[in-house]
């Protein structure tokens, strides 16, 4: 395994938004965006460990890295000084950086996939239910391209903010449940759910969660499934009994090989 880190993939006022490349010693010519589960928050202090060198890149990435797939892990802006949309932004803006050098790092620009856990699990969710159009006008040629993966897997990942709440910084409102469709934490809570946005072109997702996840619901997980297998959308999901919210529970050899099979099936097959 090769590894290279901290490219740019891109800036922000001066702040430089960095990944890593996990080069497989075999490499099968298909590349995975990853994100690391953060709850959306980065710690203030300059000598903070970035969330690329997050124990969950092995975890989660080492057995993808060991079947031939070029892992990228991505750093983005996070609360308490960027609540969202700003990391879904730099997610977005990471897959272009990455589809658009597809050549250079010897990747199928077409065919990319994504795997994330918790917060990182919602982030991935939305690079691959949202449109993600590039914009023919923009003044980079990386912002052109599009920003949508083609595959997912998601682990413990959040999918309806009207259900499940997420820390007030990320969204910059108090949420609580029977809220009015009128209002704005509504309106707020539904643009960042990524339930919202499951349609039947949406690609083929993988779905982890422990049934004793007392962080984000397991019922944030089964109700992707379901609305994934109403749009008529290849999906599976795997309840792990027992197991909490941490990513050990990708510790699994059997959830490995999965998640490999997963992609292998269809990211490469498709």
């Amino acid at each position: 395994m090769q590894i290279e880190t901290n490219i740019v993939y891109g800036m922000y006022s001066g702040l430089a938004l960095l990944l890593d490349i996990y080069r497989p010693v075999q490499p099968n010519g298909f590349g995975i965006i990853h994100i690391s589960g953060s709850g959306w928050s980065a710690p203030l202090g300059l000598d903070a460990q970035p969330l690329k060198a997050s124990r969950h890149v092995e975890i989660e990435g080492k057995p993808l890295v060991e079947a031939g797939y070029t892992l990228f892990t991505i750093n983005h802006r996070a609360t308490p000084r960027f609540p969202y949309p700003a990391a879904v932004e730099d997610a977005q803006r990471a897959v272009r950086y990455v589809r658009y050098h597809a050549d250079d790092l010897g990747i199928h620009a077409d065919r990319i996939g994504a795997i994330g856990g918790s917060s990182g699990g919602h982030l991935v969710s939305l690079l691959g239910l949202l449109p993600g159009n590039g914009d023919p006008a923009d003044e980079s040629p990386i912002n052109q391209v599009s920003a949508r993966v083609q595959c997912l897997v998601t682990r413990a990942a959040p999918s309806n903010f009207l259900t499940y709440f997420p820390p007030p910084l990320l969204l910059g409102v108090a949420l609580r449940p029977k809220m009015s469709p009128h209002s704005l934490e509504y309106r707020r809570a539904q643009a960042a759910s990524p339930l919202t946005y499951v349609t039947p072109d949406a690609p083929p997702c993988f779905l982890i969660h422990g049934d004793a996840d007392d962080v984000v619901p397991i019922d944030q997980s089964a109700q992707m499934e379901a609305a994934l297998r109403k749009a008529g959308v290849p999906v599976q999901f795997r309840r792990v009994a027992g197991a909490g919210h941490g990513p050990g529970i990708m510790d699994d050899a059997a959830i490995g090989a999965a998640v490999v099979e997963w992609f292998d099936r269809h990211l490469q097959g498709a």
